[in-house]
């Protein structure tokens, strides 16, 4: 594309037929490109357009990445395939953010009962309210301190319909988010399974209580496989990734904004963030437009 450049930048002083003959070009090839100079005008403006509407969307939303940002746009109208965003994104500078190193936060607990994997690394749902996933994260704050993160995801949509922060990891942190979701889904909880790691929240008497008046079944991975949990898992790490946002950010400044950054992220999770494992819609979202599939059914 260069040289047909330089051929037409110079083919007023040396012509086109001695400059095609000097750099080996083809010269029905620089005629025909020279004929679809409009064309990529054309182009080009609209890739301009395009980059701004992308950088509008990942400017309210550091984390989008090329699939987001393809789904967004798809739903504002544009007919647009995901390898022209990853092209302009990369050309214009603009990438999602990257996963955090992840930390272990499970304290097995050898001496109490155990339960069964009901999942079997199968992190789907056939409906809302049938099987959930939990787990416990931390939450880095100034001074050395931490809080910690127990959250119940439903499979079905992604949900966060539970979640509870403390600052200490005792059973009533996993109990709390599971009033949480109780309270969340109408009060009923009866029959749906819940998977969770071997931690000693999870394993404890007062949790098994808990799931045992509810109604809820227990499920457990093997000991010491987050593979088992990932669905879980992967939620934490990319909450404290898209919330911890900026260079050399590591922890919040107090347990305060700690607390008001996650209940502001999990709102903005469940009814406006788009998930790849549902189609790219929000959570709420998808489940409202499910029900409805159902009703009309």
């Amino acid at each position: 594309m260069s040289r047909f450049c330089f051929v037409q930048d110079h083919q007023g002083a040396y012509g086109a037929k001695r400059l095609c003959a000097v750099l080996q070009l083809s010269r029905s090839g620089y005629y025909a490109w020279r004929a679809r100079a409009g064309a990529r005008e054309q182009r080009a403006a609209a890739d301009a357009e395009l980059t701004t509407r992308i950088a509008a969307i990942h400017a309210a939303d550091r984390a989008c990445g090329a699939p987001r940002i393809t789904a967004e746009l798809r739903e504002q109208g544009h007919v647009i395939n995901h390898k022209r965003v990853e092209r302009l994104m990369r050309t214009a500078g603009i990438e999602g953010l990257h996963l955090r190193r992840k930390v272990r936060t499970t304290v097995p607990e050898p001496a109490t009962a155990p339960a069964g994997d009901l999942l079997g690394r199968d992190f789907t749902a056939q409906a809302p309210n049938t099987r959930y996933v939990g787990d416990i994260t931390y939450l880095p704050v100034d001074g050395d301190r931490f809080l910690y993160l127990a959250t119940v995801i439903d499979l079905y949509s992604r949900r966060v319909v539970g979640w509870s922060i403390a600052d200490h990891m005792r059973a009533e942190l996993v109990c709390d988010a599971l009033e949480g979701a109780r309270r969340a889904r109408g009060g009923c909880l009866d029959g749906a399974v819940f998977h969770t790691d071997h931690g000693a929240q999870y394993t404890s008497r007062r949790f098994q209580t808990q799931c045992a008046e509810l109604g809820v079944v227990r499920s457990m991975g093997a000991v010491g496989s987050s593979a088992d949990n990932a669905a879980a898992e992967a939620f934490h790490a990319t909450l404290k990734r898209e919330t911890l946002q900026g260079p050399g950010l590591k922890r919040w400044p107090s347990p305060h904004t700690a607390r008001m950054a996650v209940f502001s992220w999990i709102n903005r999770y469940n009814t406006r963030r788009r998930h790849s494992a549902i189609g790219y819609l929000a959570p709420a979202v998808y489940e409202h437009r499910t029900a409805k599939l159902h009703l009309a059914a």
